[in-house]
């Protein structure tokens, strides 16, 4: 038990994800409070943590580590930055959200995890989607049988920036690509409602001279037990799609927006079996948010983790196995 009512952080950096998502659904949460803000420029600190009310500002990432009256950080720093962040907020006794995917590689993430486990703090994978309360439905849906068994699972996240100049996704020895940046969605969306981890993977990628040689679209196999394939598609230069399919024997699920959440109807699902199709009503409500508060209650109320550091660490191994496929064109085992 934590002796606060209210999980106090520190954010380092204000990356967009951080300062449109992320403080805005800390700030909307229950459990939550935002004390403070760090960049490596301090107008630009003090520029977003006036936008959003933040009271203290710091131009170190070390400074905000310091810090006493906070309890925990938020890491949306560029991927090759998420291990060395991570290490040094274990060491100082900070609790740890960090942005996906959690490291460049298993063998960074699985230290990662070992040092947050040896300070005795709480790292997390910032997966936002998977505290949506409509994950919990889905699930139910497939353990029901009302579609049958599940013969397959195809999910999209595609998106095209191609354009953008300076973009750390295009950054290959900074962990730029789509298979880092939003394949990652994909990997742990199969692996969640499985409940199981793959034994291989075949992923075929287009990658950009243009963008620094990063993978700007990938389409990959995930081989499961029982002979489920999982496929999938991540880019970024490619239309917006944003989806996921579970096949069923005997009907289909469908998710529209299948990870980023309106709050609307169009968070809604739909069960298809034979000519029956519903519409599956889910709550509305800031899924940034429902993360801060699992969050918050595995550290001030000791209640175990939805998705621990190992969590991370398998969604990472397979991570690395469809990145190995990818460059050296071949199927990869597990």
């Amino acid at each position: 038990m934590h002796p606060r009512n209210k999980l106090r952080w520190g954010i380092l950096g204000s990356a967009n994800i951080a300062v449109r998502s992320v403080i805005p659904g800390l700030q909307q949460s229950e459990l939550n409070e935002v004390t403070a803000l760090a960049s490596r420029t301090l107008d630009k600190a003090e520029q977003a943590a006036a936008e959003l009310g933040i009271a203290k500002t710091y131009d170190s990432y070390e400074q905000l580590l310091a810090d006493d009256e906070i309890d925990a950080v938020y890491i949306p720093l560029p991927n090759h930055l998420h291990y060395e962040w991570t290490l040094r907020a274990a060491e100082a006794g900070k609790h740890i959200l960090c942005e996906k995917p959690l490291a460049l590689n298993a063998d960074q993430a699985a230290e990662m995890a070992a040092a947050a486990s040896k300070a005795g703090v709480h790292l997390a994978e910032a997966f936002m989607y998977r505290h949506h309360p409509r994950y919990d439905q889905i699930r139910d849906v497939i353990a029901s049988g009302e579609i049958g068994d599940v013969r397959g699972i195809h999910s999209t996240f595609t998106f095209n920036n191609s354009g953008s100049d300076g973009n750390v996704r295009f950054r290959k020895d900074w962990g730029g690509g789509s298979l880092y940046d939003i394949g990652c969605y994909s990997i742990s969306a199969a692996r969640m409602l499985l409940g199981k981890e793959p034994t291989a993977a075949t992923v075929i990628a287009q990658f950009s001279p243009q963008h620094d040689g990063v993978d700007m679209m990938a389409s990959g196999l995930l081989e499961f037990d029982g002979q489920i394939g999982v496929t999938f598609d991540s880019g970024m230069w490619a239309a917006f799609r944003n989806t996921l399919e579970v096949l069923g024997s005997q009907g289909t699920i469908e998710v529209p927006s299948a990870y980023v959440s309106p709050g609307d109807e169009r968070s809604n699902f739909f069960v298809t079996v034979g000519d029956q199709r519903r519409e599956v009503q889910v709550s509305s409500l800031n899924q940034y948010a429902a993360q801060a508060d699992a969050f918050a209650r595995t550290v001030l109320h000791g209640e175990a983790p939805l998705y621990g550091a190992e969590d991370a660490v398998r969604n990472m191994r397979v991570l690395d196995a469809c990145l190995k496929s990818a460059e050296q064109r071949r199927r990869v085992t597990l």
